[in-house]
């Protein structure tokens, strides 16, 4: 039996050190990249305004990128102090990519972003958009190697219980690498992270030319993140319908969950667009349904199913049932480790141990749990409901209220008239949406897999160390605090460049070329 207040408590320590260090890591993402395409520019046309535009895009994305080394630091200790079961279990595994990330990635970009501020006299143009964009590649990099280890656990493919050593070990890295679970998180995290940045450059952008400050600079910026963020924001909306067809194979409950599925509907089934999950009633109040929708997304097919909530419940029961004849089995393995029939009987059930393993949350002996404790251990398996399926669809208006502002603003971009000082105004007021959309999608990821730290092979209240509710209390008060600096440290510095502005980036050559005008009218309209 487990302390359910330790596992509650390192849980939320670890969401807030995560949840925190993501609101930095989408924007350096989309900064990375925003910057590498205007020095790009500015190496093809030769035109000093597009160098103004790197260096100061590229000072806010040097803040940011510090303060996101600072508090990524934090959660590769976490792992070993609050988590060192989970680390023992799956460490062989969960702790290559990370490796690899920071050998290979993380060195990368914080090699080059030294040269990327300090070689502008030092370095030939061409040679210094090389290094620009290498810090972009470095920084996605850094992604993929993180999002390949956070895919393992949501899908942990290419891995296998030893009996002998107790933990899990590899048999396939290539499946590991190209989890698809993975695969499709990464290019749906990046692209997040693209809009992030389009948002932040757009609503920058209209504060100056609202100002009237800088405003050819804004301009071009305007267009720039406009553009970009259409292309971001599409890729967003058609990259989360791979994640939901991922899913559909890899996590069915999380999918139940997210749309209130509570029961099987006949193919295709419909979306839930509207609707009051009810935990206790094990129904859904006041639905308003999209026929086909949710199984075309789903399972891309008119003709399969996707199951429910209670038919879920049924199959982790089965599960667990199995998964105590493996428990069972490993145990005599434990006393004899030459008994050939019980390696055998474990072989054939090893799938389901971690099933099995989620009687420990109440009975110490799972081979010794009551027929309720198994029906209980089932419904576990089921996630909260209601915030999953609120986050999911606050994460999806958010996405597409973005994609309608870049979309007004690129019809703008284009047209020869005044835009109208709503749309600048309705792009300041955006600026937070992309961050609160970002952290309402690893919401869904993260508490849509629970109980499992691992999925279907490790419970979370199983994965924490043996530390002291105290210990938990006082590093979460620490970290709060300390986090809490660095935050008004980062607004400060961020808000400190932005009221400077771009204006002594060339003494103001670039900023006064009357000759290299956008050819677009962005003026407010009075």
């Amino acid at each position: 039996m487990t302390n359910s207040l330790l596992v509650e408590l390192s849980r939320l320590q670890f969401a807030l050190t995560a949840m925190y260090h993501f609101l930095f890591v989408p924007l350096t993402l989309g900064l990375s990249v925003l910057v590498a395409m205007m020095e790009t520019v500015y190496v093809m046309t030769g035109q000093v305004i597009w160098r103004d535009m790197t260096k100061f895009w590229g000072l806010l994305f040097g803040i940011n990128f510090a303060l996101g080394v600072a508090t990524g630091i934090t959660m590769e200790f976490e792992f070993g102090m609050n988590w060192a079961y989970y680390s023992h279990y799956v460490g062989d595994i969960f702790g290559a990519p990370l490796a690899i990330e920071g050998l290979m990635a993380f060195f990368l970009e914080a090699t080059f972003i030294g040269l990327f501020f300090f070689g502008w006299e030092k370095l030939s143009a061409r040679a210094h958009l090389m290094v620009t964009w290498l810090v972009a590649i470095g920084s996605n990099l850094s992604a993929l190697w993180i999002l390949i280890a956070n895919g393992w656990m949501q899908h942990p493919a290419g891995a296998v219980f030893n009996p002998d050593t107790m933990r899990m070990e590899v048999t396939d890295f290539v499946a590991v690498l190209f989890n698809p679970t993975a695969q499709a998180k990464f290019v749906h995290t990046v692209s997040a992270g693209y809009v992030t940045g389009a948002a932040f450059v757009l609503g920058v952008s209209s504060f100056y030319i609202l100002k009237g400050r800088c405003v050819e600079f804004a301009k071009r910026s305007f267009v720039i993140a406009s553009a970009f963020g259409v292309a971001a924001a599409l890729s967003v909306i058609v990259l989360g319908d791979e994640s939901g067809y991922t899913i559909t194979d890899n996590q069915k409950m999380k999918l139940a969950a997210m749309e209130a599925m509570w029961h099987t509907e006949p193919a295709p089934a419909a979306f839930t667009a509207v609707g009051i999950p009810d935990m206790k009633a094990h129904r859904t109040e006041y639905e308003v349904k999209i026929p086909w929708l949710m199984g075309l997304i789903g399972t891309r097919s008119i003709d399969d199913q996707i199951p429910g909530i209670f038919d879920l419940v049924k199959r982790a029961e089965a599960r667990i049932q199995n998964g105590l004849i493996a428990y069972d089995a490993l145990q005599k393995l434990k006393a004899n480790r030459s008994d050939a029939e019980a390696r055998k009987t474990f072989e054939g059930a090893q799938g389901d141990l971690g099933y099995a393993l989620l009687l420990k949350q109440y009975v110490d002996d799972p081979l010794k749990a009551t027929p309720e404790q198994i029906r209980e251990a089932a419904w576990s398996t089921v996630p909260t409901v209601p915030y999953l399926f609120f986050t999911f669809r606050f994460m999806v208006l958010f996405g597409f209220l973005l994609l309608a502002i870049f979309l007004i603003s690129v019809w703008y971009t284009i047209r020869e008239v005044p835009a109208p000082r709503w749309l600048f105004k309705m792009a300041m007021i955006a600026l937070p949406l992309p961050w609160i959309a970002a952290e309402l999608g690893w919401f869904v990821a993260e508490f849509g897999r629970q109980p499992w730290i691992i999925d279907g092979v490790l419970p979370t209240f199983l994965a924490t160390s043996s530390l002291g509710v105290s210990d938990l209390l006082i590093t979460i008060a620490g970290f709060t605090a300390v986090y809490a600096v660095l935050a008004v440290i980062e607004a400060k510095l961020m808000l400190q460049a932005i009221r400077k502005g771009p204006e002594g980036m060339s003494e103001g050559a670039g900023l006064a070329e009357a000759s290299t005008r956008t050819g677009v009218i962005l003026t407010p309209a009075e």
